[in-house]
């Protein structure tokens, strides 16, 4: 967690200049990066899997003052683009329920523990008897996103309904939960890094509630990519690249991350970006996946094993 006084600097920084440069945004994003993706509180994250096993409980959201939420707040990005960005995040992360159900059918016969987790308990009826804790976390994101709109802008809004692909399941469960859950990850991955990268052009209030998205996606990508790992000991960075961009048959047509990525980047307006906030944003990806990797190689049979076996 971020200490209150490394946020006030922040603010106070990000106060002296409305517009910034790139090595301004830059060096914000370095130390975001840094403290909320330190080797250490990876760990923490991935060990707190075991507990929410046994008794799972949502993490708890710092109070947020909703009412000082305000443009002035927005920094190093025009407000209209801020704005066309929260509309694609709230789109994006609308469809929480579909995500969850979808993620547990592939789990549910390899990892009933983690299958609950994502997506909860469903009886023979498949009528859903209990929510799972990533669900209970994630489904806060969009009202968030909404209410920070309606502060910007005075107007109500309504994310659109988009169609989630779904429960695809061929003769080979154990390759299905592969794919399934790399995707997973990188979704998980892209939400951390775009929230990053909102909260270096932001301050105050607002940039208090992306914190607490923020939190949220770290949390679940480190547990996602944990439980991977632990799972696929053997795969290899050729087969992780293999199934992002494999596109031969109709079902990895639908899994295409290059697709995913064209349909994320119309979503964002990034057409409309500057050449500065796409180099920053650009820069999130890459050094967020530096500090990830290098937690990624501590992660040892044994240590996974403890956690996970």
């Amino acid at each position: 967690m971020l200490h209150t006084t490394s946020l006030q600097r922040e603010a106070s920084t990000a106060q002296n200049y409305s517009q910034t440069n790139y090595w301004q945004t830059k060096r914000r994003l370095r130390s975001l990066i840094d403290n909320y993706l330190a080797t250490e509180k990876l760990h923490d994250r991935l060990q707190d899997l075991l507990i929410q096993f046994t008794n799972p409980q949502a993490r708890p959201w710092q109070p947020i003052d909703w009412q000082a939420i305000n443009r002035n707040q927005i920094i190093g990005i025009e407000p209209e683009i801020f704005l066309s960005i929260l509309i694609g995040a709230m789109d994006t992360e609308a469809p929480i329920r579909d995500y969850t159900q979808t993620s547990r059918q592939y789990l549910e016969k390899l990892h009933p523990q983690m299958a609950r987790f994502v997506g909860g308990i469903v009886s023979k009826n498949d009528e859903l008897q209990e929510i799972g804790l990533w669900e209970k976390e994630e489904r806060q994101h969009t009202p968030a996103l909404i209410k920070i709109y309606t502060q910007l802008t005075g107007e109500k809004i309504t994310p659109k309904h988009r169609v989630v692909r779904g429960y695809l399941p061929t003769d080979d469960p154990h390759e299905d939960l592969y794919r399934h859950g790399l995707h997973r990850v990188a979704t998980e991955y892209s939400a951390t890094c775009l929230y990053l990268w909102l909260m270096a052009h932001t301050t105050g209030a607002l940039q208090e509630v992306l914190e607490e998205l923020t939190k949220d996606e770290i949390n679940h990508m480190t547990k996602f990519w944990g439980f991977g790992v632990w799972a696929y000991p053997d795969t290899g960075l050729i087969r992780v690249t293999n199934t992002l961009i494999k596109t031969r048959s109709q079902t990895y047509q639908r899994n295409n991350l290059i697709r995913t990525l064209r349909r994320m980047m119309g979503t964002l307006n990034w057409n409309a970006w500057t050449y500065t906030n796409k180099a920053t944003l650009l820069y999130t990806f890459t050094y967020t996946m530096h500090r990830l990797w290098k937690w990624h190689n501590s992660l040892t049979p044994e240590y996974l094993n403890s956690i996970l076996g």
